[in-house]
């Protein structure tokens, strides 16, 4: 894995990708949090082939602008770069664009963690929770 590293992906706007059918808005148009974690799924598959078995990254960081509005039927491409590593930290530039124009940007962390570890905590914290 090194900086530069690039990763795509495509989405078709659909009904169910729509701010009116998630709740983040009244219109049929894509989402915020639906194109968030299109971002967030791009970076996170772009270093999946670099991971070592039981190893996985988890989002902790989602600077997000949405500039455009895109209806139902408009396909949006996402990329993103890989532009830090730090330790465990990676840094990607994300954007997301239609035919015309950038319909959205992002600045996002991931950091790489042992999928076992992570969820034995989570699954600690569960058990605190509920007593």
């Amino acid at each position: 894995m090194q900086i530069g590293l690039k990763h795509t992906k495509t989405l078709t706007v659909a009904e169910r990708d729509c701010a009116a059918q998630v709740g983040s808005g009244m219109l049929p148009v894509l989402a915020t949090p639906v194109m968030a974690a299109l971002m967030e799924m791009t970076a996170a598959e772009s270093v999946l082939p670099f991971l070592e078995p039981g190893m996985t990254t988890v989002g902790t960081r989602l600077e997000l602008d949405h500039l455009a509005a895109d209806p139902v039927g408009v396909t949006v491409t996402c990329e993103s770069v890989l532009t830090e590593i730090d330790r465990r930290r990676l840094t990607f530039e994300i954007t997301v664009r239609d035919g015309e124009e950038t319909v959205g940007r992002c600045r996002h962390d991931r950091f790489l963690v042992e999928s076992e570890k992570f969820m034995k905590k989570a699954k600690e914290k569960a058990e605190r929770l509920k007593a």
